[in-house]
């Protein structure tokens, strides 16, 4: 997921720097640099901006004023010089106050911050899984510990059961999610996976063989629980995955 970001401050040495650190990070989308409050307003109201980097002590507007003056304020992050307006800042629930200079660790702490909040408020709060319409149904959304990341359901060999916790694994990847099994199960197309465990779902495409009672996904082999295994053979014979 990109974050569309701002930068807001009055002067440009501090611009400069701050728009370095922002091109240095991946998730960190810059769509303007601005000298006060007045440039970042009109952007506010033509696009949809997550995270501010805004400077407090500025010409015409402060910055405290300025989010005064919002009616919906995206994550703030305040980047100045002045400490003492530490304790007034966080009763706007911002996301971080970083006193210049500005180490980029210190930055990237910041900005990891506003990542993990903004994504955790775009995920539904019953379920940390999530369906793309059925328009773009190759993928899922999993909200992992530190991302929320797309995964395309053919990468994927197999799903496995960790108490609360389900393991998606794919060809190069692995995805550890706070979900319980009975959950993908309601996400993932059933003409695609298929439950062959109490703790598994499998890959249809990707089981190359049944060799006794486990199924065979090119180098890894998971044991069909007995209960399941006429339903497991009967979907791949007909689906033609496997050959009679």
């Amino acid at each position: 997921m990109k974050i569309n970001c701002v930068i807001v401050d009055d002067e440009a040495l501090a611009r400069k720097g701050l728009e370095k650190y922002v091109n240095e990070i991946e998730f960190l989308s810059l769509k303007g640099v601005c000298k006060n409050a007045m440039e970042v307003n009109t952007i506010l109201n033509n696009e949809k901006i997550d995270l501010l980097f805004l400077d407090i002590e500025m010409p015409m507007i402060s910055g405290i004023d300025f989010l005064k003056s919002l009616n919906t304020t995206p994550k703030i992050i305040f980047t100045t010089a002045y400490s003492e307006y530490a304790v007034e800042s966080f009763a706007f629930d911002v996301v971080d106050y970083l006193i210049k200079p500005i180490s980029l660790e210190r930055f990237l702490q910041a900005s990891n911050k506003a990542y993990k909040q903004i994504t955790k408020e775009n995920i539904p709060k019953s379920t940390s899984l999530k369906s793309l319409e059925k328009e773009d149904d190759e993928f899922i959304f999993v909200k992992t510990e530190k991302q929320l990341a797309r995964v395309r359901l053919d990468d994927i060999l197999y799903v496995e059961s960790m108490q609360n916790y389900i393991r998606i694994h794919c060809e190069k990847e692995s995805h550890l999610i706070l979900v319980p099994l009975k959950k993908i199960i309601e996400i993932l197309p059933s003409n695609k996976f298929i439950q062959i465990h109490k703790s598994y779902i499998v890959s249809k495409s990707k089981v190359v063989a049944i060799s006794g009672n486990q199924v065979v996904l090119g180098n890894t082999k998971i044991q069909i629980a007995r209960s399941f295994k006429d339903e497991v053979i009967k979907s791949l014979t007909e689906d033609k995955i496997l050959k009679k």
